[in-house]
């Protein structure tokens, strides 16, 4: 019986370096995934579709590092209620909005977005909607002013400034 508390410590050492072993490597493909799908050369950004089936563009809301859901159906960029309360953005009015998951009512606030790749746009109104879930939904509103296309799972965005 002494013998076995070894044995299982040593067993259970096994599983715990083997999952760490595993978890680490998930991590990496996630990031060398992450790496791929996104890339800026020569003026021209490219963003690759997910696996999810949309596109993502990294950035920052009022600082705070989010992952943007590019919606080219949606007129405006929206963000989850929650985040709003979370960077204390102020309510400058109310909107009624509709959205797949039929009309809602969201407030609408000021923000500086920055993506990844260099466009910018300072106090960008935005639609903070509940029940948007984790990820901020860039709009028509930014998209627009861009010259982009896509083509083949990618999306092709020549870098310019939005404002």
């Amino acid at each position: 019986m002494n013998n076995d508390l070894p044995r299982s410590l040593k067993l259970i050492t096994v599983w715990l370096l083997v999952g760490a072993v595993v978890f680490v490597a998930i991590q990496w493909w996630q990031h060398q995934a992450q790496q791929t799908r996104f890339q800026v050369s020569g003026g021209t950004l490219e963003i690759r579709r997910a696996n999810d089936g949309h596109y993502h563009w990294p950035g920052r809301i009022n600082g705070r590092q989010v992952d943007f859901l590019i919606d080219t159906g949606a007129t405006g960029t929206a963000i989850p209620a929650s985040l709003a309360s979370e960077l204390q953005l102020e309510s400058i009015g109310t909107v009624r909005s509709n959205t797949a998951g039929g009309v809602v009512t969201g407030q609408i606030v000021r923000a500086d977005v920055e993506l990844q790749g260099g466009v910018k746009v300072d106090r960008l109104r935005v639609v903070a909607l509940p029940k948007l879930g984790d990820s901020p939904l860039l709009g028509m509103d930014v998209l627009g002013k861009l010259h982009w296309q896509q083509r083949d799972g990618v999306l092709r965005i020549e870098l310019a400034d939005p404002r």
